[in-house]
């Protein structure tokens, strides 16, 4: 277990040995018996140092005796520390714990310390000396707890310790030499952060332990006066240090200032020199200091300010002595303190560092809170600050985290009216934050604030009900909540339901009735707005929801619980499931309609989905639970017989939903369903088991099983129920260990390891045990896996293995070590060797047959998975040969990859070195073999790929174990115990640095570096410096190899070099200065810079570049986290230096470098390009936290910039390489953030000056970025100065500036708008500058980029321009579309495309263009089919049907046209335009053009010509031709292309093609009855295989298919209620069953879904064995098909046409005929089933293809046998009886042998053999 499992352990065990204390009488105990009991206590209390909260339940007891026997209990505990003060030994790490325990959590261990307080104060101080004398001890944990010891006893025995401080005649040597030690600690001595801090807290604990106000003062004071950087004397009282500063790392000052406002009283803090310097500690001294260092890029920043809110903590404690001290007002208005304090929580609210923009936070609320006090003292009703920080606030952007976060503080100071008056954009800013999930969190803050002090205001007037504060929320806030519960936006109305609903109701709990007011389930995003609101008013309230509607709540739950959307569900299940009293026993329709849900929702491929469910079920089985409970409880106590029947049918019901809910479980767990399926049913299950057994978790906090739950569990054991852990149910999870997905592999491994118990059957133990030897070593990886899996499970369940299952019985064990796991662990060891000597011998036989990587992972699992101590599983001789053995693996494996075996010296191979020293050892391998595979095959051979396999996952699996195993050791160990040496550790160093750096295969590496960074861990959190050496050595010998040159191909970028040096220095503890990585950033920097040799070669690697790749190995790497970024600056400006590098492995490490660095720099942001900004910082902000970036970056703009300021004549192409990379930075800036100081002026006339560059890429980021540096009151005046720069003729005018210009003026412009800042002045002087342009847009102006500039930024400002301009602009554009193209014109058609955009944008120019379409040229023609596609906006129903009937009407010239970009467009223009019409046309005769364009249409289908996107196109297209047609031959040929498209095999987009198909054509001839049942059959069948696809995309649209006929066929006048893919199923074929039943081919339709029953030809072929030569098996087509859960569905109908055959003579024939063909093979088959014993070998448990096929068996005969039942004529097929009794027999034996059958199946056995009526509603 782990550390917190064994303390929630111990922690339990204690409660209850309290608690039987408590009831034990002390007082008739004899002294000596009370003696052995402290004893014991005190002996437990000392084992268990490390967990403070044992420890203090420990004393509680010990205070317990203490009442009966105190001098007993104190001479105990003094016996015990006597040892440690007495002793002569230097105090240890285990006596200091000790120590700490006694002061801390010990009431009589202080009362013991008081008396040994000066004995114990001198042996810190020797050890104080010992310690400072050792670096590897200054900086461990030995020095730490030595400071904590002395911070605890200034703090608990101060009046011991304050006269050897204070009084010179008793002041102390040894507290002066610890005052010495604690000084030489803080200023730097020791590198470990954490201790130095705690130094400081331990200092000023001392000073504040004076008797005296004075000599506390002249303490701080001259504390402050040692951070000097010569040596300064230090008085604290009677005792003087001398301060010798050696760091600069301002952790010094920090410790002693956290230390002060941590610990110090208030006097000393406000005092003044004594000096006569004005002033205080506190305001003069503090805070400049800290102020200091929260602008100083260190790595303490977060600590700097951790300190600055605890200094505005303390400020605002003692404001009232300030107020008296000072005379007058803290922080006046515009006072210089008061701007500064700001200035410091602005400019770090956007901080990269962790928790920063916290702490940030914090003091914003604080300095507010200061303020308010400081006005109320003096009579400041004004309080100016406020709006002021108002309205600086509402200019931030809305994009801004912390814009939020300081308008919740700022609320409870303006309240709720002015805020919102004064920001009337807030409600569209909130709803855009719940847009982002980065926002959110922050939004819905604020919001809850908001409404939090509305009802504050409101509740003033005591005459307001409930009710009308909820109408008085609503007028503000009712229309945002509706729109963000109703929005299509997911992550808008996911977070609104998530945030903004739960605080309304908690809030306003009557607001539900105004929000349920507005709604209408059957309109759009209305169902899940009702969903969400009642399942949080349920869940914030408790209050029943039954009541809120009336009965029409039921119904629309139920509408919910069907609907297709995963939320809707989800809310609709919270309904049923959530209850704030989890003894509100569910009612019987709950339970129904439970029993109906679950099923229909276990295949939900949503991860989310399935979260959410799982935990919605465990809140309704903790209902049932505790309901029951109560129930059995009541039951004991009570003789009303009325209520025993009542409460005794609630509980039978209750017991048996979770019985019913386990057989659930178990069934669909079984191989042949799908991983959705097993997923969910498993956690299903893990709810259920972690509900209703008495298996006490102890890695759970929460979540425990009540004290009585065995009583509830014994009831339900004697109804025959709750039967969790049968034999059938363990055969069932067993069979998932085989599972494809390693996530159900892991499941249910889990679920045996927790709650199965650790007895198994002994044949069941054999055949897992035989089973896992043959995986173990199968050379598929994921086959060995899961032996490794079934041994970690046989592992923790060893001690249940029968005698003759458990390996090495004849080991002898010695030390008191766990047989079980030890022989566990031996018998592996043997099987490793055996495995390796096989490899030694052939590599290529044990490639196949014995690889090595399955044994390694089973190693792993059963060493460091296992629950037992390290010790348990290995002594010092079987680590020794572990070790041995992985180091003599990883040199042969790397020996094969070499083609050698000597690979000391040797650099890593190349791919193709590799790829011949393997294809070497295969030829050796088959030397009598001939086998000409052909020189030109680029594929790998079978035997290679076994080889290459077989090496880099044992390679990886060797560095995984030997780092985890080293990691778990070293950690269970005490130095004297260790099982391993300081050599073999670095011999485990030497593998690690073998595999890293002479491996290529990058799954190695990365593999290997998991293990080694465990291993530096542990090695460097060691106290021993040797053991720190070995982690540094290595990183040494890696900056060598660095700086060394290589003489290998450029290719290997570095290998596993950089993963070596990362994997150190994230292994450098983050408490400590890291030393390591400052050095090896210096290295590598420094090896970068170096100039290239003049004679380099870049066909090999060079040192320069393997440092750049180094260091982005560093940037990137997450383990390093923050600390990468102080070297930021430095870095960014040596890869910008490195783009300029004559060497292209260079440039291209550099810009790999520069990319890793920025997204490092700016933080995580979204992928896509329109989210980037929204999450990066802002320009400000940045450069505030890199300053030394910022003059880099406008040097190289200002070159870059001055280079194209050469006149026209002397203009060349200059390239600088850093210049795209740097717009690229800045363009990632947050823009709209005011820069009042104007500190980024100096980035705009650069930027301006770039729009004229001749590289088109270059122009266009220079806009972005110009917006990001822009503040935002520049935009429309930067607007304005560009508009007025453009030409008004053509002459004289340079088109790249002319470009660039336009591309800035559109994107200054776009910002502008968006955010409102453009006033009407500006407006229209930007307008009339733009109109008077309007030649740019002619053919006057020869370049079509700028044209199409200059028309997306007129569109911007369409609302604006006059009527005349525009319609001299619509003449212009349609002039130049009509006009003949001259030539070729690069951009041309990109213009045309913006052109037609912006006049199709007006709808009467749009019908204008359409009319005149086929006069129009081919380009025109594509772009204007081009924004039929692209245009998201709708059209209106005139321009709408204009444009339907010329693409109609051109349909065949299109078909026709050679243009094959044309033909595909046209056709999805069509599409588009159809796809957006509200209702399906009306059949209509259709003329023979339009026939023609369908026939042409349906050949390019049955021809598969085209592109799968023109024919998913073109089946759309003539589905909707087809859908106004009545030939029956034509609708033959359409039916059977979607038959052939609908298959698995098919590409997904013509799958999805087919469903979309059925609902544009199928619909209508099935709803219209103009087809034959013959094609409806079809339709039907199509339909019921796409609702089994793979693909969730095309399920959905076929469930949209039968969701419309459904809705057509019941005459509903509502809106189109789309239903759930799992329920359209039935819907199906009811509708099958219905309308075809007697048609041809029905029974084959549906026995066609049914899977095959020929178990004797399975049980026959050669199945794949187990040790295969195979590495890879034929994935199914369609990993989502359920044969036996169709089966389930089918059966039922098929036994229901069985009924009907008397009715159809073409039904009985059909029947009859399927019945001669099938019974002979049906009764071989079941007479197999007798003999078969899946559960022997477990091989045919575990087949899917043996469940399926005896899925289709059963089915099948049941079928047969009810055919039988009901025709006498068939009867002389087979006898009915023995048919029958043979069936029972079957399915008794196969249950019995763990194979489940489902309740479905079962239930249709059970009526046809007792012949009851057959149910189409029995699913399981």
């Amino acid at each position: 277990m782990n550390r917190s499992s064994v303390k929630r352990s111990k922690e339990r065990t204690l409660e209850e040995a309290a608690h039987l204390l408590k009831k034990v009488n002390l007082d008739v105990l004899e002294r000596g018996h009370l003696q052995l009991l402290v004893r014991l206590l005190i002996s437990l209390q000392l084992q268990m140092v490390h967990i403070s909260t044992a420890c203090k339940k420990v004393d509680q007891m010990l205070q317990h005796l203490a009442k009966v026997d105190h001098q007993l209990v104190f001479e105990e505990t003094q016996a015990r520390l006597t040892t440690i003060v007495v002793s002569e030994q230097t105090l240890t790490l285990e006596d200091l714990r000790r120590a700490c325990m006694f002061l801390e959590d010990s009431v009589v261990g202080r009362d013991v310390w008081q008396e040994f307080c000066p004995l114990f104060v001198s042996k810190l101080s020797e050890l104080f000396s010992y310690i400072l004398k050792q670096e590897s001890l200054r900086d461990g944990p030995l020095c730490y707890l030595a400071v904590k010891v002395c911070l605890q006893i200034f703090q608990l025995l101060s009046r011991e310790v304050a006269p050897a401080v204070w009084d010179k005649d008793k002041r102390s040597p040894a507290v002066q030499n610890i005052l010495q030690a604690l000084t030489d600690i803080i200023l730097g001595q020791s590198s470990n952060r954490d201790t130095r801090l705690l130094a400081g807290t331990a200092m000023a604990m001392l000073i504040n332990t004076a008797s005296d106000r004075n000599s506390g003062v002249v303490a701080a004071w001259s504390v402050f006066q040692s951070f000097h950087k010569e040596p300064w004397l230090l008085t604290v009282g009677a005792l003087q240090v001398q301060c010798r500063p050696t760091e600069g790392d301002g952790v010094g000052r920090l410790a002693m200032s956290r230390g002060l406002l941590t610990c110090c009283q208030s006097h000393i803090l406000l005092s003044s020199c004594e000096d006569g310097r004005e002033g205080c500690l506190l305001l003069d001294v503090l805070f400049p200091l800290f102020s200091a260092l929260c602008e100083e890029k260190l790595d303490c920043h977060y600590l700097a300010f951790e300190v600055f809110t605890l200094w505005l903590k303390k400020v605002k404690a003692c404001v009232g002595d300030i107020w008296k001290m000072t005379g007058g007002r803290l922080l006046p208005n515009c006072s210089s303190l008061q701007q500064q304090l700001i200035s410091i929580i602005w400019t770090n609210a956007e901080s990269p560092v962790e928790g920063v923009s916290d702490c940030a936070r914090v003091a914003f609320s604080l300095l507010l809170d200061v303020y308010e006090m400081d006005c109320v003292q003096f009579g400041d009703t004004a309080k100016p600050l406020y709006l002021t920080l108002l309205q600086r606030i509402i200019q931030l952007p809305w994009e801004s985290k912390a814009k939020y976060h300081r308008l919740s503080a700022l609320l409870p100071y303006l309240g709720t009216d002015k805020v919102l008056d004064q920001y009337a954009e807030l409600p569209d800013h909130l709803l855009k934050c719940m847009s982002n999930d980065h926002l959110s969190p922050s939004g819905s803050e604020l919001y809850k604030c908001l409404i939090q002090h509305q009802r504050k205001e409101l509740c003033g007037d005591s005459s307001k009900s409930e009710s009308d504060l909820a109408n008085h929320w609503a007028k503000r806030w009712l229309s945002v909540l509706l729109e963000a519960l109703t929005s299509h936006v997911v992550l808008l109305q996911s977070n609104g339901s998530t945030y903004l609903l739960p605080s309304t109701l908690q809030v306003f709990p009557s607001a539900v009735e105004p929000l349920l007011a507005f709604l209408d389930p059957f309109s759009p995003g209305h169902l899940c707005a009702w969903a969400f609101i009642m399942s949080s008013y349920r869940a914030t309230t408790g209050a029943s929801p039954w009541v809120l509607q009336g009965n029409s709540t039921l119904k629309t739950l139920q509408l919910a619980l069907g609907s297709a959307d995963d939320k809707i569900r989800l809310a609709a299940l919270n309904v049923l499931c959530c209850s704030p009293k989890t003894k509100e026993t569910p009612s019987v329709e709950e339970l129904e309609i439970m029993r109906t849900f679950i099923p229909q929702n276990l295949n939900s491929e949503s991860s989310l989905f399935r979260q959410h469910f799982q935990a919605a079920v465990r809140r309704f089985l903790v209902r049932i639970r505790d309901g029951c409970l109560a129930q059995v409880k009541q039951q004991k106590g009570k003789e009303d017989t009325s209520q025993t029947e009542s409460s005794q049918e609630s509980l039978s019901q209750g017991i048996g939903f979770v019985d019913w809910l386990c057989q659930l479980a178990c069934y669909n767990l079984k191989p042949g369903h799908c991983y959705q399926r097993k997923k969910t049913a498993l956690l299903l299950m893990s709810a259920l088991f972690e509900t209703c057994t008495d298996t006490w978790s102890p890695n759970k906090k929460k979540g425990q099983p009540p004290v009585n739950m065995g009583c509830l569990i014994h009831c339900a054991r004697l109804r025959g129920q709750w039967d969790f852990f049968s034999r059938e149910r363990l055969l069932v999870v067993i069979s998932c260990l085989e599972d494809s997905t390693n996530e159900i592999r892991e499941l249910s491994a889990g679920l045996l390891v927790r709650f199965f118990p650790p007895t198994v059957p002994d044949d069941i133990a054999a055949s897992l045990l035989t089973r896992t030897k043959k995986l173990l070593s199968s050379p598929r990886v994921q086959q060995a896996q899961m032996g490794a899996l079934m041994m970690k499970v046989l592992h923790h369940k060893w001690q249940g293995l029968p005698e003759h299952c458990k390996l090495n019985s004849d080991i002898n064990i010695s030390g008191g070590r766990n047989i079980q796991a030890y022989s566990v662990i031996r018998f592996l060891v043997k099987e490793l060797d055996d495995h390796y000597l096989t490899a030694k011998t052939d590599l290529l036989l044990a490639a196949r047959t014995k690889p090595i990587h399955g044994v390694l992972s089973a190693l792993q699992r059963c060493l460091l998975e296992a629950s037992c101590s390290i010790y348990d599983s290995l002594d010092p001789a079987l680590t020794t040969e572990v070790l041995s053995l992985l180091e003599k693996i990883s040199l042969l494996l790397l020996g094969v990859l070499h083609g050698h075996c000597h690979t000391e010296s040797d650099a890593p191979p190349s791919f193709c070195d590799m790829g011949n020293a393997i294809n070497s050892l295969i030829e050796h391998s088959s030397e009598g073999e001939q086998g000409d595979r052909g020189e030109d095959c680029v594929l790998l051979s079978e035997e290679h790929s076994l080889v290459l396999t077989c090496c880099w996952v044992s390679l990886k699996e060797t560095g995984i174990l030997l780092g985890s195993l080293v990691e778990r050791i070293l950690s269970e160990s005490k130095p004297a115990t260790c099982f391993l040496t300081k050599q073999q550790l670095r011999r485990a160093s030497d593998i690690f640095k073998n595999i890293l750096l002479k491996c290529r295969h990058w799954g190695a590496v990365e593999g290997c570096c998991v293990g080694f960074t465990r291993f530096c861990s542990s090695l460097l959190g060691s106290s021993d410096p040797d053991l720190r050496d070995i982690p540094a050595h290595m990183l040494q010998q890696g900056l060598q190899a660095v700086q060394s040159p290589s003489s290998t191909s450029v290719t290997r970028r570095a290998a596993g070099l950089p993963m070596l040096i990362l994997c150190v220095l994230s292994a450098e503890e983050a408490s400590k200065t890291r030393p390591l990585l400052a050095h090896s950033m210096k290295i590598l920097m420094d090896t970068a810079r170096t100039p290239l040799p003049e004679n380099w070669d870049q066909t090999l690697d060079i040192p320069q570049v393997c440092a750049v790749h180094t260091l982005q190995a560093l940037v990137r790497g997450s383990g390093l986290g923050v600390a990468i970024l102080q070297f930021a600056p430095t870095v960014a400006t040596l890869s910008l230096t490195m783009l300029s590098s004559p060497c292209w492995a260079m440039r291209n490490a550099a810009l790999q470098l520069y990319s890793s660095l920025c997204s490092r720099m700016l933080g995580q942001r979204p992928s896509s390009e329109e989210g980037a900004t929204k999450h990066g910082m802002s320009p400000h902000a940045f450069f505030h936290h890199y300053s030394s970036l910022k003059p880099v970056l406008v040097e190289e703009l200002r070159v870059a910039a001055f280079d194209l300021q050469a006149p026209p004549e002397d203009a060349r192409l200059r390239l600088q390489p850093s210049l795209y990379p740097i717009l690229t930075l800045l363009s990632q800036l947050q823009p709209g953030v005011q820069d009042s100081a104007e500190t980024l002026a100096d980035f705009l006339p650069p930027l301006l000056q770039l729009s004229a560059s001749p590289i088109y890429s270059v122009r266009v980021m220079a806009s972005k970025a110009l917006v990001a540096m822009t503040p935002p009151s520049d935009y429309m005046n930067i607007v304005v100065k560009l508009t007025t720069q453009l030409p008004h003729t053509p002459e004289h005018c340079s088109h790249n500036r002319l470009h660039g210009q336009l591309l800035q003026i559109k994107a200054l412009l776009d910002r502008a708008l968006s955010t409102d800042c453009a006033s009407p002045a500006e407006l229209h002087a930007a307008v009339s500058a733009i109109e008077a342009s309007v030649w740019l847009a002619s053919s006057l102006q020869r370049c079509p980029l700028v044209r199409g500039a200059y028309i997306t930024v007129v569109e911007l400002l369409r609302r604006c321009c006059c009527e005349t301009f525009l319609s001299k602009l619509f003449d212009i554009l349609v002039h130049e579309l009509r006009a003949p193209q001259q030539g070729l014109q690069v951009g041309l058609s990109s213009f045309h495309q913006q052109a037609i955009n912006f006049l199709c944008a007006d709808h009467q120019w749009a019908c204008d263009i359409w009319e005149t379409f086929p006069a129009a040229s081919c380009d025109l023609k594509l772009a204007l089919v081009t924004w039929v596609v692209e245009s998201q906006t709708s059209l209106i129903s005139h321009l709408k049907d204009l444009i339907k009937g010329v693409l109609q009407s051109s349909l065949r010239e299109a078909l026709l046209s050679p243009m094959v970009e044309y033909r595909r467009t046209h056709l999805a223009a069509l599409v588009a335009v159809i796809t957006r019409e509200n209702s399906p046309p009306p059949p209509a005769f259709l003329e023979e053009p339009v026939l023609e364009c369908l026939d042409l249409l349906l050949k390019d289908l049955e021809g598969q010509q085209g592109g799968s996107e023109f024919l998913s196109h073109a089946l759309h297209g003539a589905s909707h031709l087809l859908s106004q047609c009545s030939k029956d031959s034509v609708i033959e040929r359409w039916c059977d292309i979607l038959e052939s498209h609908r298959s698995p095999d098919s590409l997904e987009v013509l799958r999805v093609a087919c469903a979309e198909a059925l609902c544009v054509a199928g619909l209508p001839l099935m709803t219209q009855n103009r087809i034959p049942p013959t094609i409806t059959i079809k339709l039907l069948s199509t339909g019921l295989y796409l609702l089994q696809d793979q693909s969730q995309l095309v399920r959905t649209k076929a469930a949209s298919f039968i969701s419309l006929v459904h809705h057509t066929k019941g005459g509903s006048q509502r809106s189109v209620y789309l239903i759930q893919v799992n329920l359209t199923v039935p819907l199906l074929l009811d509708l099958l069953l219905e309308e075809c039943w007697k048609t041809p081919g029905a029974v084959e339709v549906l026995l066609s879904h049914v899977p095959h029953s020929d178990l004797r030809s399975l049980l026959s072929e050669d199945s794949a064995d187990i040790g295969c030569g195979s590495l890879y098996e034929q994935d199914d087509a369609n990993v989502f098909a359920e044969p036996s859960v169709i089966s389930a569905h089918v059966l039922p109908y098929l036994l229901h046409m069985v009924e009907k055959h008397s009715e159809s003579l073409v039904l009985a024939q059909s029947l009859s005929t399927w019945a001669e063909e099938n019974t002979p093979q049906l009764l071989g088959n079941l007479a197999l089933c007798k003999d078969l014993k899946p559960a022997e070998t477990l091989t045919l448990l575990m087949d899917p293809q043996f469940h399926s096929t005896l899925c289709g068996l059963l089915t099948r005969t049941v079928l047969l046998l009810h055919l039988l039942k009901t025709c006498d004529n068939m009867q002389h097929l087979c006898e009915p009886s023995a048919l029958q009794m043979t069936l029972k027999e079957v399915c008794s034996l196969l249950s019995r042998q763990g194979v489940s059958l489902g309740c479905a199946l079962v239930s249709a056995v059970a009526s046809v053999t007792q012949g009851l009526s057959i149910s189409k509603n029995c699913s399981c």
